[in-house]
């Protein structure tokens, strides 16, 4: 088989549609799946020049794809996009979730209310109504994969990140009940849960928040001693949407360097 008739098998014709695409671990999966050949819709919520960006890019290398306004919280938004993808390119064959946004990180002793309910309104309840827009487009095309990216701190919790790590809990749980509850309909669920990637949010805090003794310590708690990059976050979730991982479903891969050793 050639080269590109193996890439073009990876995926079955239609779109891939990325959630936060124009984000920097976003870009690197769209990066990732253009090189896989897939066309690909993304999405960005305020920074439209990134999300052109990232869909330029992605042209650059042969495939379609184009950058889309959206706020997870219009429920009727979500589904015009998706419907709009359908009828557009017949199929969706792929959702993936790669969203996120600054927190503070306080200690859950110091979280407030209005905190907690900020987080988990933003992310867990977007996540939701990407899902309740996501299966009708994916049954109808027979099937297809929905992919989450989430955090390694749900298996060891770095303090100060309720806020960051509860969400993604609630994001995990949904991953499992659709791998169990849709897989007779041909769709496959699974996440890719990361620890410290050099990438998006971490590059805005280095420096800041994140300074020489935290990035310091930070290595010292991961077995490879390094940071991840996006483009080995892009090649996970790659892998984990292509037909290579036919079988797979309600599975968490951790691209963590080891951090839950």
């Amino acid at each position: 088989m050639t080269e590109n008739a193996s890439r073009a098998a990876d995926f079955p014709k239609g779109i891939a549609l990325v959630i936060g695409g124009s984000g920097g671990i976003g870009a690197g999966i769209v990066d990732a799946l253009a090189q896989a050949g897939c066309d690909i819709a993304l999405t960005y919520h305020r920074n439209q020049s990134a999300g052109e960006a990232a869909a330029l890019g992605a042209r650059t290398l042969g495939v379609d794809a184009q950058a889309h306004p959206l706020d997870l919280a219009d429920v009727s938004a979500v589904e015009s996009l998706l419907g709009e993808l359908v009828e557009r390119h017949q199929r969706v064959h792929t959702v993936i979730h790669a969203a996120g946004a600054d927190i503070a990180q306080p200690y859950i002793s110091n979280t407030t209310p209005a905190q907690w309910r900020s987080a988990m309104t933003g992310e867990a309840q977007g996540f939701f109504n990407l899902v309740h827009g996501a299966l009708p487009a994916l049954r109808a095309g027979g099937g297809g994969a929905l992919l989450a990216v989430t955090s390694s701190g749900g298996v060891r919790f770095p303090p100060g990140d309720i806020l960051s790590v509860a969400p993604k809990a609630a994001i995990e749980a949904l991953i499992r009940g659709v791998a169990r509850e849709e897989g007779r309909f041909g769709i496959r669920a699974n996440s890719v849960a990361i620890g410290v990637i050099e990438a998006g949010i971490f590059l805005r805090l280095q420096g800041g928040e994140l300074d020489e003794t935290w990035l310091a310590a930070a290595k010292q708690n991961i077995p490879l001693r390094r940071f991840g990059s996006a483009r080995e976050v892009g090649d996970t979730v790659r892998f984990l949407a292509s037909n290579r991982a036919a079988y797979i479903t309600g599975q968490t891969l951790h691209v963590d360097g080891g951090y839950t050793v």
